[in-house]
C-alpha cells in the first residue's frame, strides 16, 4: 500500500506545482515548491514504516535542514546574475553540504530548533537579490514536467528505502534535499533568465516557512495524537501560513 501511495502521491503533487507554475510564474511557483511536498510524504511513510517516534525524531532533524535550502537559495542566487545554471547549481549544493555537515553536529530542542531556522529562513529571504521579472524567456521541453516528477519520486523512495540504515536525525536533514528547488531553478535559469530563477528561489526560501510550521506541529503530536490528527492539524495551520506568505510575496514583487 506505501508502495502505490508513493508512486501516486508524489508525482501527481509536483505535476500539479509545476503547472500552477507555469500559469502564474516563477515566484508563485517558489511559493510552492515551498510547502513539504517531499517532506510531508516522506515523514508519513517512516512514521507507517518505522514508528511515530523514528518519524517525531525525524521530522525535528527535517526542520533543521530547512536552514540548508536556505542556505543553498542564497548561493545559487547570488552566483546567477554573474554565471550560467551549473556554477550556480555547483555553488548551491557546497553551500548545501556545508550547512548539513554542521547541523549533524548541532543538538537543539525543538522550541530553539524551530526559531533558528525561522530567523535564518526571514533573514535569507532579506538577502536575496530582489529583481524584476524578465520577458525574454524560452520554451521549457515537454519533458521537464514529467522529469520533475520522476525526480522527486526517486528522491523519496530513496530516502525511505535507507531511513533505517541511517537513523532519524541523517534521515531528517536529507529529506529537504532541495531537488525541487534545484529542478525549477536550472531549468529557469537555462530556458528562462537568472532574474526568473532568483524570484523562483526567493519564493521557495519565503515558502519553505509553511514547511517549518507543519513539521513543527507534526513533531510534537505525533507520538500523543498519531498520525493522522498530528497530519491534519498541521495541513490545516500552514494552509494558513501559506496563504499568508502568498500575500506577503505578492506585495514585495
Amino acid at each position: 500500500m506505501t508502495i502505490v501511495l508513493k508512486l501516486v502521491l508524489v508525482p501527481t503533487f509536483v505535476g500539479a506545482v509545476s503547472l500552477a507554475g507555469r500559469h502564474w510564474g516563477p515566484t508563485v511557483s517558489g511559493w510552492l515548491v515551498g510547502l513539504p511536498l517531499t517532506s510531508g510524504p516522506v515523514i508519513f511513510f517512516l512514521a507507517l514504516e518505522q514508528g511515530n517516534t523514528f518519524a517525531a525524531a525525524a521530522t525535528q532533524a527535517t526542520m533543521m535542514g530547512i536552514i540548508s535550502v536556505a542556505i543553498f537559495s542564497l548561493a545559487y542566487t547570488r552566483l546567477a546574475p554573474h554565471t550560467s545554471w551549473s556554477p550556480s547549481m555547483i555553488g548551491g549544493f557546497l553551500a548545501w553540504i556545508g550547512s548539513t555537515f554542521l547541523l549533524e553536529n548541532l543538538e537543539v530542542g525543538l522550541v530553539l530548533g524551530f526559531v533558528t531556522v525561522l530567523c535564518i529562513t526571514i533573514i535569507t529571504v532579506l538577502l536575496i537579490p530582489r529583481v524584476k521579472s524578465d520577458r525574454n524567456a524560452r520554451i521549457s521541453p515537454r519533458w521537464e514536467i514529467p522529469g520533475r516528477m520522476l525526480s522527486a519520486t526517486i528522491l523519496v523512495f530513496l530516502i525511505t528505502g535507507v531511513a533505517q540504515a541511517l537513523g532519524p536525525k541523517l534521515t531528517g536533514l536529507l529529506t529537504p534535499f532541495p531537488i525541487y528547488a534545484t529542478v525549477l531553478a536550472v531549468f529557469t535559469h537555462h530556458y528562462e533568465t537568472a532574474n526568473h530563477a532568483i524570484r523562483l528561489l526567493r519564493g521557495v526560501v519565503a515558502g519553505s516557512v509553511t514547511s517549518t510550521v507543519f513539521l513543527l506541529i507534526v513533531c510534537s503530536t505525533i507520538i500523543g495524537w498519531g498520525i493522522g490528527y498530528a497530519f491534519l492539524a498541521a495541513i490545516c495551520v500552514s494552509s494558513l501560513t501559506h496563504t499568508t506568505i502568498f500575500y506577503f510575496l505578492k506585495s514585495h514583487n
